[in-house]
């Protein structure tokens, strides 16, 4: 048993095989096969871009949320703006920013980062790193939505609302409760 403080730790088994099974309008499906101790063992997972999301929050420390539909589980869920990885070149934090833009029609003088984690380990290689935004205000132009993203709905809502709701289970969208209860922590620690 060590003292370290706990960590994931990173490991490596040689890939032998490597295919693309279905390749997606946004994303992938590919299958590995693995040389894992003595044996071979497959798995298929979602071959993902990664992704950024905005924790944005307004002087009276309300968080903006936007609600818009997500087919695969086919709610108008509640979520922060969010955003793929998909510009070549891109940094993250410069991702994090457009997404905000793009989305909430805001920008923001203070950006940190706040957690980054794999929204699903087992099934998918995509990680996402959420920054927290403070000195919020509106953008010069509207950006022009299309899609899923053309009937955004936004609020700003005061964040023990939201911790309340995901204790409730009325709120389900992994960024959005990783990141409050992340900051609730946070503000809590430093009270």
């Amino acid at each position: 048993m060590t003292d370290a403080p706990i960590a994931d730790e990173p490991a490596s088994f040689e890939v032998t095989e490597s295919t693309v099974v279905y390749e997606g309008a946004v994303w992938d499906v590919r299958r590995d096969s693995i040389a894992y101790h003595d044996e071979t063992m497959v798995r298929e997972y979602i071959d993902h871009t990664g992704a950024v999301a905005v924790y944005a929050e307004d002087d009276e420390g309300r968080v903006l949320v936007i609600q818009q539909y997500r087919h695969p589980v086919r709610m108008r869920d509640w979520e922060l703006p969010a955003g793929l990885l998909d510009m070549a070149g891109e940094d993250h934090l410069t991702a994090a920013q457009r997404e905000l833009a793009e989305e909430a029609d805001l920008e923001a003088d203070d950006w940190e980062p706040l957690v980054t984690y794999n929204t699903s380990s087992g099934g998918s290689d995509e990680f996402l790193q959420i920054y927290r935004a403070r000195g919020v205000r509106a953008t010069a132009t509207a950006f022009d939505r299309e899609a899923e993203e053309a009937d955004i709905v936004k609020r700003w809502v005061p964040r023990a609302e939201l911790v309340e709701a995901i204790l409730d289970g009325r709120l389900h969208n992994s960024g959005l409760v990783v990141a409050v209860l992340a900051v609730d922590a946070l503000e809590r620690g430093a009270a």
